[in-house]
């Protein structure tokens, strides 16, 4: 029979990798990372909309998240010059990082003290601050991740990173909803506050990896100093892949996952038109769809440590593609919930997968000297194609109808996995040793 036959503990040496000490380390970072982004994204627009200011107010917090899409401009200066004092003891990931959560704590901390109706400039001010501060710790926690883990252990920690982000997002988002009703926005606020502790007691314990207390490069003033923060990352991911390779690299970030925004865009859009109530929609989209994601992300973690990086791409990325047909199907059925059920958890399971796989490649891309400015960088890419390749979306569904348009949205993820079939042949990623630790884990 299959399953006797089947080699049950290669699944089991797959899934091993989540078991040490540093994954948990992550785990805890990205759970920190997920806090605050979800409260300027979500939350704080309800605490706005509650007491009573004007929706086009509302409508420009909006500016707020462009931190997160400008990270790559400030991230050199964090990849290459630790804090003064702090540096010494923590290296220069984990004194940013410290700093960074430090930064927010007060800034969150001070939304309890702000009335939005009075305090509007102020609230937005705060905010930013927030995204600044958040956006930066990200720029800290990804280059840490990289530095921390072994080449094979980074879909692994790709997965704990997502794990980790999705559960601070649920605290943020419905369980600070759930705190206002029962007690009041200063409170909810003061104890988003306290959450941030978690990811203090994570920079202040973490292992510092090698390298990371080094002094940084000698220069002959500041403004060279500044220069060579900033421009080295770049020359060295082109030098380390080549021009050609560089350029199909990024050709590549912006399509693999392109087929799976350009459903994803319109998929909360579709659920109401055809036909399905809120409730209906948060059940199986915000809830079961979350675990179904959660679960996709640890899969596609542990492909990633069992096969490699490149052939986990190319499987995560057809499931992907072919995922989208369940909106085809969910399309012609029409408003069935067990069918919503199976459409969002294959949607999402793959997606999951997918995601594991490619932040593990764009990890293994980088130079773990200047991670974090090149992750910033490449993930500011990935962003842009779902962001602007995806805003010609709702016109076509509008002119094809739903179902033509999701079965469009299959031959768009195509050409992406394409590339990653060449490019597994063509353009392996090499795997370096697994890095060494200056502290215990």
């Amino acid at each position: 029979m299959f399953w006797q036959s089947f080699d049950w503990s290669s699944v089991a040496a797959a899934f091993r990798v989540y078991g040490n000490r540093r994954m948990l380390f992550v785990l805890v970072m990205g759970f920190v990372s997920g806090i605050p982004l979800y409260l300027v994204l979500s939350t704080i627009a309800i605490w706005l909309t509650e007491a009573g200011v004007a929706l086009a107010a509302i409508g420009l917090f909006a500016v707020v998240g462009f931190p997160w899409n400008l990270k790559f401009i400030w991230a050199p200066m964090m990849d290459s010059y630790a804090v003064p004092g702090l540096g010494r003891f923590l290296g220069r990931r984990k004194s940013w990082m410290l700093i960074a959560q430090l930064g927010l704590m007060a800034a969150i901390a001070a939304l309890a003290m702000l009335d939005p109706l009075r305090d509007i400039w102020l609230v937005g001010l705060v905010t930013l601050t927030i995204a600044f501060f958040s956006a930066s710790q990200d720029i800290v926690i990804d280059a840490y991740r990289i530095a921390i883990l072994a080449p094979e252990e980074q879909g692994a920690g790709a997965a704990a990173t997502q794990t980790g982000y999705r559960l601070g997002g649920l605290v943020s988002g419905a369980g600070a909803l759930f705190l206002a009703d029962f007690f009041s926005w200063e409170v909810t606020f003061l104890v988003m506050t306290g959450t941030i502790l978690a990811g203090v007691m994570a920079a202040l314990l973490a292992p510092v990896p090698q390298g990371d207390r080094d002094p940084a490069p000698a220069a002959d003033s500041f403004w060279d100093r500044l220069g060579m923060a900033v421009t080295t990352p770049f020359y060295a991911f082109a030098d380390r892949h080549g021009l050609r390779a560089t350029a199909l690299i990024l050709v590549f970030i912006l399509l693999y996952k392109f087929g799976d925004s350009f459903a994803g865009v319109m998929a909360n859009a579709f659920y109401v038109k055809i036909g399905f109530t809120k409730s209906e929609i948060a059940t199986a989209s915000k809830i079961f769809g979350v675990f179904a994601t959660l679960l996709g992300v640890f899969v596609g973690g542990a492909l990633v440590f069992r096969w490699g990086v490149m052939a986990a791409l190319v499987f995560c990325g057809f499931l992907q593609m072919f995922s989208n047909l369940m909106f085809v199907l969910q399309a012609e059925v029409g408003a069935r919930i067990d069918l919503l059920f199976v459409t969002i958890g294959v949607e999402n399971l793959s997606g999951g997968m997918g995601s594991a796989a490619f932040v593990a490649y764009l990890s293994l891309l980088c130079e773990k000297k200047f991670a974090g400015t090149q992750f910033a960088l490449l993930s500011s890419i990935m962003a842009l194609g779902r962001t602007f390749l995806s805003t010609p979306s709702g016109f076509l569904a509008e002119l094809l109808g739903w179902s033509p348009f999701f079965a469009l949205t299959v031959l768009a993820a195509l050409p992406g996995v394409l590339m990653a079939i060449w490019m597994m042949r063509h353009m392996p990623l090499a795997v370096g040793p697994r890095p060494s630790l200056q502290s215990g884990v």
